[in-house]
């Protein structure tokens, strides 16, 4: 039977990201998704922390500009370290802005090809204004047609950006592009930065992941913990919070 795989970004820990290596693998969460290592002086020593954690890291957050340089030389760097640390999903935020429809997915294709060639898919963020809510996406992946450019669906966001809307509402619009998922709470506000510990708000987080299932997907399935604008967590704080949400995870009896 496939088990889901549980991830964790080692940003949800904010400022005691550090903690991250030893406090994880306590609570038998063992995957992680994290920045790009930023040349080979950072790749070793990330490479370091990987060992000594036992934490495998199973998707890399990168950065592309669609209205920059041409993209293939913007993530072959990226792309290599993908490569190197044996990840298959690299992670981006990207919005069109000025660029027209046509030319961003053309460019976005460019980067599917890119990625293609080393076995990386690459994971759009549900951010405005490419993947703003579930019909932007599907227009989005329908226009790029790029076997190795997919979604990564965010649970909180499409409450952030859109009113009237439910996680397993959106999810249902984008589902056949969904290739990485960021657990994150929401009160279901517009605009309103309050991403409580999981199982605290409206997400129907069980009915995503089996949404999920059914489609064979098991993951990763990453927890991003932002906690709320103003307010700053203590370590310990933050350590409860992680725990707080891997414990709701494990009551469900999908983790």
């Amino acid at each position: 039977m496939d088990q889901n795989v549980l991830s964790c970004r080692l940003a949800s820990y904010r400022k005691y990201a550090d903690d991250a290596w030893t406090h994880l693998p306590h609570l038998q969460v063992h995957c992680i998704e994290a920045p790009v290592p930023d040349g080979d002086d950072a790749a070793g020593q990330f490479a370091q922390r990987l060992e000594a954690s036992g934490l495998k890291v199973r998707s890399f957050q990168g950065k592309l500009d669609l209205s920059g340089a041409e993209p293939a030389g913007q993530l072959g760097p990226q792309l290599a370290m993908c490569r190197r640390f044996g990840v298959d999903r690299l992670f981006l935020s990207v919005k069109r802005q000025d660029l027209p429809e046509a030319a961003a997915y053309d460019r976005l294709r460019v980067a599917g090809d890119a990625a293609r060639e080393v076995g990386v898919t690459i994971i759009l963020e549900t951010h405005p204004d490419l993947v703003t809510n579930g019909e932007v996406a599907a227009a989005t992946m329908r226009g790029v047609d790029h076997p190795n450019v997919r979604i990564n669906f965010d649970t909180a966001n499409v409450h952030f950006y859109n009113e009237n809307v439910t996680s397993v509402g959106e999810l249902a619009k984008m589902l056949p592009w969904v290739e990485g998922v960021h657990l994150k709470e929401s009160l279901g506000k517009l605009k309103d930065f309050n991403f409580p510990a999981l199982g605290t708000g409206i997400v129907d987080f069980p009915a995503i992941v089996r949404m999920l299932n059914e489609r064979r997907f098991f993951g990763p399935f990453t927890m991003e913990l932002e906690g709320t604008t103003g307010v700053e967590f203590t370590r310990e704080q933050t350590l409860a919070h992680v725990e707080e949400s891997v414990r709701y995870l494990r009551s469900t009896g999908l983790f």
